[in-house]
């Protein structure tokens, strides 16, 4: 027999609920998705005391643990509460109670790719920005989804995100220090969108329209001439979705941000979800709110008093169409085509 249960309670408190009639499945934050590996004996201890045995990673990385019964669940939430005070209070400064579990599901647990403290490719430290924007967004019953990315690469999946947020650099060229190899041109050529030429003087042009600031002629150059500057920037991206109904990828809201900037702006989004809803949180995909506005009213909502940087750059309209970021990237001589020999 199943007793009756607050369902909502419990969905508020990160709890998913099964097919299994009374049965629920815990859901641990992990904003940034990087903790101190002491926190999976808490997961681990949840699972082998109140849940089935098994754990599942979840595809918004959060630390899952199946098959808990209904009766359990203020047993789970008083032990998992040294975590709770740890990684959402301690490290990510959010501002909340930790005696009755989560108080709202709504923000989905930021997203992140390992970003700059490992990966090469990386522009950003990820995680840092993700803790930021966790004690901007939770808790809050008003639905988002965020992830962050360390390039435009995009390894966190901004595309796919009511907010995706990508790292991305302005590289400085230093031209005497190039030697005129021209590495970062066939570097660019083959993984980014071939902005860079050289010139009769063997030194780099660049096309700075088309540039995404991946930061691939950085990691190319032999010689230093390419290097990052000392300012983080990044873009943001909205309105992607995923689900059974009108998935599509999201398009890019802002360029050339820097990270207060990018911050300033996402404080904004509470007050948007509030007017566009009436003040009555439902589940609903933040791309569907900026639908229902219209972009020029989003775009009012997210800027009001914000000041950006002298360098950002803004969408002055919003085409939902496919996303290319250099027109007709695909048409370029035959001899370039990848397992196509030209016939001249």
């Amino acid at each position: 027999m199943v007793e009756d249960c607050n369902i909502k309670q419990f969905q508020n408190n990160c709890f998913r609920q099964s097919k299994v009639p009374g049965e629920f499945m815990l859901q641990l934050r992990v904003p940034g998705a990087l903790i101190d590996s002491k926190w999976l004996s808490v997961i681990q201890h949840v699972c082998q005391t109140w849940g089935d045995g098994t754990f599942h990673i979840g595809p918004r990385q959060t630390l899952n643990a199946p098959g808990i019964k209904a009766k359990n669940i203020p047993a789970v939430n008083k032990y998992i509460q040294p975590y709770l005070k740890a990684i959402e209070c301690d490290l990510c400064g959010v501002d909340m109670k930790t005696d009755n579990g989560y108080p709202y599901i709504a923000p989905r647990n930021i997203m992140a790719c390992i970003g700059g403290i490992h990966c090469i490719k990386a522009n950003v430290n990820t995680q840092h920005l993700a803790r930021e924007l966790e004690k901007i967004i939770y808790p809050n019953p008003y639905h988002i989804k965020i992830s962050v990315s360390g390039c435009p690469n995009d390894c966190a999946k901004a595309h796919f995100q009511d907010f995706g947020i990508i790292g991305c650099t302005k590289p400085v060229y230093d031209i005497d220090r190039c030697i005129g190899c021209g590495a970062c041109v066939r570097r660019c050529e083959k993984a980014a969108t071939r902005v860079l030429s050289l010139n009769d003087s063997h030194k780099v042009d660049k096309d700075t329209c088309c540039c995404v600031g991946c930061g691939e002629c950085v990691i190319a150059c032999p010689t230093g001439a390419w290097h990052r500057p000392n300012k983080d920037f990044y873009k943001i991206i909205v309105g992607g979705r995923t689900g059974k109904q009108y998935p599509r990828m999201g398009k890019m809201f802002a360029n050339w941000l820097t990270e207060d900037s990018v911050l300033a702006i996402m404080k904004n989004w509470p007050r948007f979800s509030d007017w566009v809803l009436g003040g009555k949180p439902v589940y609903i995909h933040g791309g569907h709110l900026i639908d229902r506005a219209g972009y020029q009213r989003f775009k009012e909502f997210m800027l009001d008093g914000v000041k950006l940087n002298p360098e950002a750059m803004i969408a002055e309209s919003i085409n939902w169409t496919e996303t290319e970021y250099r027109s007709n990237i695909h048409v370029k001589p035959l001899s370039k085509h990848v397992g196509v020999q030209s016939k001249e």
